[in-house]
Parts: structure tokens; sequence; C-alpha cells
């Protein structure tokens, strides 16, 4: 069974999908410094799936822990990453926040990577990349513009 490392794994997003990797047979192990989502969601999960995925209230910004976390589960086989501060508004309220959670986690995590040798990663970007598009729909062809917030800029930079 193939061990699957999910960050921001309580979110809305992360709990979903860890209930249909679960679902789908994989190990997931969720790393989520509780931000902005609450533990409980780790208790709907066990109720849809009838497993309570491993879970490490973690800020992906402290790299001890990162390695930690590999460390203990030397065969995590892959990362999909949705740890990020998310909101435009707040990122222009909050800038620094958004510089420091959003690129310092990601650098923790692929170093953490490839010093442990997992080199499979799902990465969940965002439409900001693309800044006000010439024309819609934004596909992935659309060429990136100037970010307009804080957010948009970190969402650049990671990608």
């Amino acid at each position: 069974m193939a061990k699957i490392l999910i960050t921001g794994g309580t979110g809305f997003i992360g709990s979903h999908t860890a209930v249909e990797l679960i679902s789908q047979g994989y190990e997931t192990i969720i790393v989520d410094n509780l931000s902005n989502s609450q533990a409980e969601v780790l208790d709907g999960i066990r109720k849809i799936t009838g497993i309570k995925p491993l879970f490490y209230p973690y800020d992906l910004c402290d790299a001890a822990r990162v390695n930690e976390v590999f460390g203990k589960h030397g065969d995590i086989e892959a990362v999909i990453h949705f740890a990020a501060s998310k909101a435009v508004g707040e990122s222009v309220q909050k800038p620094l926040l958004y510089y420091r959670n959003n690129l310092f986690s990601l650098v923790n995590l692929l170093e953490a990577m490839k010093q442990h040798g997992v080199r499979h990663m799902v990465f969940s970007s965002s439409c900001t990349v693309y800044g006000q598009p010439d024309q819609l729909p934004v596909t992935e062809q659309t060429p990136f513009k100037p970010a307009e917030s804080p957010y948009g800029n970190t969402k650049q930079i990671c990608e």
C-alpha cells in the first residue's frame, strides 16, 4: 500500500482528497497546523472511510518538524501539497505572513523530500498565477501576468 503525505489535509480540499485516497487503498499521513481548519475533521474522515489517518499538527515552516515526519515514515512515496495561506484580501493586509508561510513551507517540504528520496509531488496552485488574463477561460497555456496580490505572487514564485 503506497503512503501519501497530504499537507493541509484537514482543510476542505485536503480532507476530501484524504477520503478518496483512503478509499482507493492508500495510506495517508496528514500534516496541518490547523490555522484554517479543525482537528475534528479527522473524525469525519474516519466516519466516512473507517480509517483515521495519521496526523501531525505541525507547521511546515518548522523544517525540523517536516524532517521528523519524513524520518518517521521513510516509505512516503508522494506528497500532495495543499498547505498554504490562501485569501487574496488577507494577503494584502498581512503580506509577510503569506510570504513566510507559502514560500518557507514549500522550501522546507522540497528539501525534506530531496533528503528522503521522495520524487513525486502534486502542488495545488491557483488561477491567481495568471494575473488579469487577456481572455477567458484560462488554460495552462495562458501566459502569467504580474500578480495582483501577495498571495498571487507567492503562488507564482512557488510554481
